[in-house]
């Protein structure tokens, strides 16, 4: 079970960090966008880290607060939340 976690939460990060790539590719086209909640959809369910790392690597959403601050305070109470249930 923890094995089938960590591929899941794998796939779900490298799939965050390539969505931002696609939202900064249709940015620049001023194409049809990727809605910000798809993104913060995508921290909540774990993808915290590729998200982040996308932003920073496209340098994309880096001007909104919210992503800069608002991404990682969602990955502090995701660790902090797994370290409280692993300590039960």
């Amino acid at each position: 079970m923890l094995t089938a976690m960590i591929y899941i939460l794998i796939i779900v990060n490298v799939l965050a960090f390539a969505f931002v790539g696609i939202d900064k590719y249709r940015a620049k086209r001023r194409a049809w966008r990727i809605p910000e909640r798809a993104f913060f959809w995508f921290a909540l369910i774990g993808g915290c880290p590729g998200l982040y790392t996308g932003i920073l690597f496209f340098r994309h959403k880096t001007r909104q607060w919210y992503f800069m601050y608002g991404i990682p305070l969602i990955f502090i109470l995701q660790a902090i939340l797994v370290y409280l249930i692993s300590n039960i």
